[in-house]
C-alpha cells in the first residue's frame, strides 16, 4: 500500500479491482418485472418513492449510501456522545482545519443544512449568487431565500461528446463580464460539477475565479461534496499537476476560496453529515448563532459523536490514491461498457457516476415529455436498476436531458456494474418504443424528489407505451 497521498507505480494493470476485501455482505432483492410494474405505479413513477426492497442494483446517489470501512467501524464505537466540545468533534474540527486550512469548522447533519444557514444569515431578496452549476439543493435554497443562483458554465459541458478534461469549469470570460456590471454576493464554485455531468474543475479555473473575485472584494466558496474525486482529475489530467500528492492538490483548491460547503456523504464517506468551514469570523458567527436555533449545539450540529468520528476518518480515507484510482477505472468501465450497449454518455466519465445521454438516445421525446424520467423508469423496469433523472423534471430549463448512474463508494463490485450494462443493451435496443412523461402533481420546490407522473400515451402508428416484456435478468 503506498503511503499517504503517494501514487502507486506499479499497479498499472488493465483489471479493475476492489482495493478491499468485503467483511459483510447484504441481500439484493429480485423482483419479476410484474413486481416492478406494480412499485412504479404505486410510487407515481417516481423513483425516489419507490422502496429500497424493491430496487435490485440501487444507483440513484451516491450520498449517504457508501460502505463503511473497519477504520470507520471502529470509530463508531469509540465517539464520544458528551453534548458539548465532546472528543469526536476535537478529532474532526482537526481532521478538517488540516484538510482545508479554514479555523472556522461547523458540522451540519447534512450539506443542505449548511446551504440553508448560509442562505439565511448571508442572503436577502434579490442577492445574486454565480457559480459553474449550482446543483439541486443549493439552488432551492437560494431560491427559498429570495436570491438569484445564475450558472456559468464552460460551453463545452452543453456538449456531451466534448471530451474537454475539465468540462466542470465556470466560464471566466463571462464572470468578468458580469462583474462589471453587477456585484454577486458570492461565487460558489461546484468540485466536481456535479450537474454538468460530474466534470471536474481545474486548479487553473479555480484559481482564475478566485483571482477575478478577491479583486473586487467578493467571498468565493466551495460546494467541496467531491472534492478527493475533483483533485484525483487534476492530477491525472491537469498538466503540472502530476507529482503533487492528493492531499496537497484539495489543500491547493482551498486555500484559493473563502470557505466551504460539504455533505460529508459524499467524499466525506459516511452516511450522514456535512460542514461548513470559512476562514471570515462575522460570517462564522452568524453562521454559529443559526445553527444553534436548527442544529444543535456547534460541536455536535445535528450529528451524534460517533458520526463526527466517522466522518474524519472517511475525509482521509477519500484521499487515498489507491482508492481514487479504483473508483475513476470503475466509472470509466462503466461509461464504456454502456457506449458498447448503444447507451450515449456525457464524455469523458466522471468520478462518481455515468450520466446517460436520454435526450440523444430517446430523440422522439421532446424535452417536455421528459426522455431522462422516461428513460430511468425504462431502466428501472428492465432490471430493477435506479438511477435518477437529471434534466427538465429536475430543472425546469435543463438543455440536456440525462439519467445519473451514480455508483455508491465501497459497494457494488464489477460483476454488478456488468449486470447494469446489460440491463441497459435491452433498454437500448427498444428505445424507440419507450414512452414520455407527464407531471400529475408536483410541489412548489425540488420537484423531483415528490412529483408524481404518468406515461404519455403513445400517438405514432405502431408505437406501444406498454411494449412486451423481455425476459427479466433480475426475476
Amino acid at each position: 500500500m503506498a503511503g499517504p497521498g503517494a501514487v502507486s507505480p506499479d499497479l498499472a494493470w488493465h483489471t479493475i479491482f476492489e482495493p478491499f476485501r468485503i467483511k459483510a455482505v447484504e441481500p439484493i432483492p429480485l423482483l419479476t418485472r410484474a413486481q416492478r410494474e406494480s412499485a412504479l405505479e404505486a410510487a407515481g413513477h417516481n423513483l425516489f418513492k419507490l422502496p429500497a426492497t424493491a430496487v435490485t442494483i440501487d444507483l440513484l446517489t451516491d450520498s449517504g449510501t457508501g460502505a463503511l470501512s473497519a477504520t470507520q467501524q471502529a470509530a463508531l464505537l469509540l465517539g464520544d456522545e458528551s453534548y458539548a466540545g465532546g472528543r469526536s468533534f476535537q478529532q474532526f474540527e482537526r481532521v478538517v482545519q488540516r484538510l482545508t486550512g479554514y479555523p472556522y469548522v461547523f458540522p451540519v447533519h447534512q450539506g443542505r443544512a449548511a446551504e440553508r444557514i448560509l442562505a439565511r444569515v448571508d442572503l436577502k431578496p434579490g442577492d445574486l449568487v454565480v457559480s459553474n452549476t449550482l446543483f439541486d439543493t443549493t439552488r432551492a435554497n437560494i431560491e427559498q431565500a429570495g436570491a438569484i443562483g445564475l450558472d456559468l458554465p464552460v460551453s463545452s459541458s452543453r456538449v456531451p461528446s466534448d471530451r474537454s478534461p475539465f468540462k466542470g469549469d465556470l466560464n471566466v470570460d463571462e464572470l468578468v463580464r458580469l462583474l462589471t456590471a453587477q456585484r454577486p454576493k458570492f461565487v460558489i464554485l461546484t468540485i466536481t460539477n456535479n450537474a454538468a455531468g460530474g466534470q471536474p474543475v481545474s486548479m487553473a479555473n479555480i484559481a482564475a475565479v478566485s483571482a477575478c473575485c478577491h479583486a473586487v472584494g467578493i467571498p468565493m466558496l466551495l460546494d467541496a461534496a467531491r472534492f478527493a474525486e475533483n483533485a484525483w482529475f487534476v492530477h491525472e489530467r491537469e498538466p503540472g499537476w502530476g507529482d503533487t500528492s492528493i492531499p496537497a492538490i484539495a489543500r491547493a483548491a482551498f486555500d484559493l476560496a473563502d470557505g466551504c460547503l460539504l455533505s460529508a456523504k459524499k467524499d466525506g464517506i459516511s452516511h450522514i453529515g456535512g460542514l461548513f468551514a470559512t476562514r471570515d469570523p462575522v460570517l462564522a458567527e452568524k453562521f454559529r448563532n443559526e445553527l444553534i436555533l436548527g442544529e444543535g449545539f456547534p460541536t455536535y450540529g445535528g450529528l451524534a459523536g460517533r458520526d463526527l468520528s466517522c466522518i474524519a476518518v472517511g475525509l482521509e480515507e477519500a484521499l487515498d490514491p489507491d482508492y481514487l484510482r479504483y473508483r475513476a477505472r470503475s466509472v470509466a468501465y462503466f461509461a464504456e461498457g454502456l457506449q458498447r450497449a448503444g447507451i450515449p454518455v456525457v464524455e469523458p466519465p466522471g468520478g462518481h457516476a455515468v450520466f446517460c445521454d436520454a435526450g440523444a438516445l430517446l430523440p422522439h421525446l421532446s424535452p417536455d415529455e421528459l426522455p431522462g424520467q422516461a428513460l430511468a423508469a425504462a431502466l428501472y423496469l428492465e432490471g430493477g436498476v435506479r438511477g435518477v433523472e437529471i434534466g427538465r423534471l429536475m430543472f425546469p430549463h435543463a438543455s440536456l436531458q440525462l439519467v445519473r448512474l451514480a455508483l455508491p463508494r465501497r459497494v457494488y463490485t464489477q460483476s454488478h456494474v456488468d449486470y447494469v450494462i446489460e440491463v441497459a443493451e435491452r433498454v437500448a435496443r427498444r428505445a424507440g418504443d419507450i414512452p414520455g412523461y407527464r407531471i400529475v402533481e408536483e410541489p412548489a420546490f425540488l420537484r423531483h424528489f415528490s412529483a408524481v407522473m404518468a406515461v404519455i400515451p403513445p400517438t405514432t402508428p405502431g408505437h406501444s407505451a406498454s411494449p412486451p416484456p423481455a425476459p427479466s435478468p433480475a426475476g
